[in-house]
């Protein structure tokens, strides 16, 4: 059995990085060094009495137990020495954007471990109808690379509950980061920006991400309880993929017959928009952005990239602003919480 010191010891190695392989095998050289002493019985008296001489026959294990702890206690501040070298990047005050020669394709990344942090507060989106009157999300933590002609975000968030189904009463957890469409002293308003003053934004949907994922599109994939007793266009009389059985889809499926954007099938999980305010949403022209969502402890980690924007260069400033819907509050379109503008700057090359 381990005494008071060995176990607090295991904690603090463990919390330092040490593998438990290490640790238990110093213990268990500390064990092999130092067996319970003949002068303690099983009720604490093993016949000796205070104040008398230690048996010679102590003294080896009592330098052996000296020895181990001595081990254990040199490893700790190895550990704790070279954790005091490896600094976290520090929060900013704005999003910075750190050179690379490549651009990230995953936000559980290595390469996003020292990008700085900044911490972006989320507020009410309770401007416009339909506004969102109860706070959800509390802020996003935004890190961002470039390769000087492309630029990655990557967010953040604390969310307890997983919604990328889609469906009637459901919502998906999503994301946004927007920029102005042209980098200029002419800053439109934060609100999805100002007629003939427009904003880009990148929106990404879990929803989608299940899909690019490998979820299937079926009702039973949809709802797994779901029974079906006979849908037209999956009837064994219309020979698959003929012109028959493609109108007789079409017709159970309008969005796509439309062709709705929305429908799917997709293969991004995000879409490229651009607006000239409030109610002003539509496809952007040129869809080049990319994205990718991952599921994390407490939350979502999710990572879009896009070109960047007329007149944004290394070197450079401009602002930024993101957005995120919690699924499990009902959020979606303007439901949602939101930064203003934020300052974001460019590094140059290095």
């Amino acid at each position: 059995m381990r005494n008071p010191m060995q176990t607090s010891m295991t904690l603090i190695l463990a919390k330092h990085g040490l593998s438990s392989a290490i640790v238990e095998d110093l213990h268990l050289q500390a064990k092999q060094a130092s067996p319970p002493s003949p002068s303690m019985g099983e009720g604490g008296d093993g016949g000796e009495k205070f104040g008398d001489p230690i048996p010679t026959s102590v003294l080896p294990r009592q330098r052996g137990r000296m020895v181990c702890c001595g081990r254990l206690l040199l490893v700790l501040v190895v550990l704790v020495l070279g954790a005091c070298g490896q600094k976290a990047p520090a929060p900013t005050a704005e999003v910075v954007a750190v050179a690379r020669p490549a651009l990230p394709s995953d936000p559980e990344d290595a390469a996003w471990r020292d990008a700085p942090v900044h911490a972006a507060p989320l507020i009410l989106q309770d401007m416009v109808e339909p506004r969102l009157l109860k706070a959800s999300t509390a802020e996003v933590r935004v890190r961002a690379i470039t390769d000087g002609t492309r630029i990655a975000f990557r967010l953040e968030w604390t969310d307890a509950t997983k919604d990328d189904l889609p469906g009637a009463a459901r919502f998906s957890d999503a994301c946004a980061v927007q920029l102005r469409a042209k980098a200029t002293a002419d800053v439109p308003a934060p609100q999805m920006g100002e007629k003939d003053r427009p904003v880009e934004i990148t929106f990404w949907r879990a929803a989608w991400q299940a899909v690019v994922d490998g979820r299937g599109d079926s009702i039973q994939d949809l709802y797994p309880g779901a029974t079906v007793d006979h849908y037209p266009f999956e009837a064994a009389s219309l020979e698959k993929g003929s012109p028959a059985q493609r109108e007789m889809a079409a017709r159970y499926a309008p969005a796509r017959a439309l062709g709705n954007r929305m429908a799917g099938p997709r293969e991004k999980p995000v879409e490229d928009l651009i607006a000239e305010g409030p109610g002003t949403l539509t496809p952007a022209p040129a869809a080049g952005s990319d994205g990718r969502g991952r599921r994390i402890a407490d939350g979502w980690s999710v990572l879009i990239a896009r070109r960047l924007p007329d007149g944004l260069a290394p070197g450079k400033r401009s602002q930024v602003a993101f957005a995120v819907w919690e699924g499990a509050q009902q959020e979606a379109g303007s439901r949602k919480m939101r930064t203003g503008w934020i300052p974001i700057m460019l590094e140059a090359k290095k």
